[in-house]
């Protein structure tokens, strides 16, 4: 099991980090309290479906419960079945002080310390200095936008680029409504129906005689080749501007053969390339022959 401790300074973008972290996979939670972190793992260790990776969120918000966090800390990694990272954000006090005047947000100290930030933040220093020794990743956030800041963290915490993209890939039937969640919609009903055909009517772009048939027009041929190059140069393209999940949709009439097919084969070829692929067919059960 892979655990990873994000901590840092109130409005370092440890909250961004969480982002990031659930993204490419990680079970987040955010601003637990220390003393629960170790019932957590175990929890999640002995469950029923074991989780692999998580990402705990703890900082100054905890209050007095935070000063638990360093004996935590050392316990875990004394846990050889436990592999503990911890991910230190912060940023210079004057960048913190402009993040919390430009988003109008109390500091987690604000009460505590009459309104006063410098004195609040100087104290969260001193109760995380002790942490940021220790960190296994260090981060000045001072200077990076969101954007860069992920792009850092995929950097660290992906194996592969890829991976920080989900990819849905769905069928669907314009006669039962476009599919609204869809990021790219490509209509194939320009291609030969299957449905004319008795042979093939109560079959789907699941089974090989459908696909075969499909398939077997130059201009389907053409059509997946010309869909597969346009999908295969705008990929790259959403993963560098940091998007997490892309859903890529084929409409035919009712859903079920021509729409089946292109998705089957697109998700097959993305697979291929080592994309991390859903396959969905949103319509292909409706007015199913029992």
């Amino acid at each position: 099991m892979q655990l990873l401790i994000v901590t840092g300074m109130s409005g370092s973008g440890k909250s961004c980090a969480m982002d990031v972290m659930e993204d490419i996979g990680y079970y987040c939670i955010d601003n637990i309290p220390p003393s629960l972190i170790s019932r957590f793992v175990d929890l999640c260790r002995h469950s029923e479906s074991p989780l692999g990776k998580i990402a705990v969120a703890v900082d100054i918000r905890s209050g007095d419960m935070f000063t638990q966090i360093f004996q935590a800390w050392k316990e875990l990694k004394n846990d050889e079945d436990i592999e503990v990272k911890i991910l230190f954000l912060e940023a210079s006090d004057e960048v913190l002080i402009k993040r919390y005047k430009e988003t109008r947000r109390k500091h987690p100290l604000d009460e505590r310390f009459n309104g006063n930030l410098h004195q609040a933040i100087r104290y969260e220093w001193e109760q995380l200095s002790q942490l940021r020794e220790v960190a296994d990743y260090y981060m000045d956030t001072s200077y990076l936008s969101a954007s860069q800041l992920k792009e850092q963290i995929k950097e660290l915490f992906l194996e592969r680029r890829s991976d920080s993209l989900s990819i849905k890939v769905m069928s669907f039937g314009f006669k039962y409504g476009v599919s609204t969640e869809s990021d790219l919609v490509f209509d194939v009903r320009c291609l030969p129906n299957p449905y004319y055909l008795e042979e093939l009517r109560w079959h789907t772009g699941c089974d090989q005689c459908v696909r075969d048939y499909v398939m077997g027009f130059e201009q389907s041929q053409k059509l997946f080749e010309k869909l597969k190059d346009l999908i295969d140069f705008l990929i790259p393209l959403y993963i560098h501007e940091g998007k997490s999940q892309l859903v890529i949709a084929f409409g035919c009439t009712g859903g079920k053969h021509r729409s089946v097919t292109f998705a089957e084969l697109i998700a097959k070829h993305l697979s291929e390339n080592e994309y991390r692929v859903q396959k969905y067919h949103r319509d292909i059960t409706k007015d199913k022959r029992f």
